[in-house]
């Protein structure tokens, strides 16, 4: 089993997931990380929790500084940092257990940004039909 891959794939891990490992790998808190980048560890902090994405100038800077490429940082392909070391002595139900947690966590991101989707088209349409009520 490749756990580089497997652990920090597309459908295992998130954006954030990839820069919060590499950063780790590092040995940067995100204190220092986002010193070094020039902005706000908050900010850092909402990249690292999948909030928000640093723009491209920033994800060239980010990847440069965690010695990564960033289209692993973007998709988990390419070179970038192997599986948590307590993972590589664990066994192989403890890993798939891991595993379909991080992807359950994906899918409930993605189930997330839609309800918020859907929560701002019903308001829309609530406001338009206000605003008809009106006239």
């Amino acid at each position: 089993m490749d756990d580089h891959t497997d652990w920090y794939a597309p459908d295992a891990a998130t954006f954030g997931d990839r820069v919060a490992a590499a950063r780790e790998e590092a040995g940067m808190t995100q204190k220092d990380l986002a010193r070094r980048l020039g902005i706000r560890t908050g900010t850092l902090r909402s990249w690292e929790d999948d909030l928000s994405e640093p723009r491209a100038n920033r994800l060239s800077m980010l990847a440069g500084l965690l010695n990564v490429s960033m289209r692993w940082l973007i998709t988990g392909e390419g070179q970038g940092v192997s599986a948590p070391h307590e993972l590589l002595d664990q066994s192989e139900d403890m890993r798939d257990i891991l595993t379909e947690m991080r992807q359950l966590r994906t899918d409930l991101r993605a189930k997330a940004e839609t309800v918020a989707r859907l929560e701002k088209r019903l308001r829309q349409i609530i406001e338009k039909s206000d605003h008809e009520g009106e006239h």
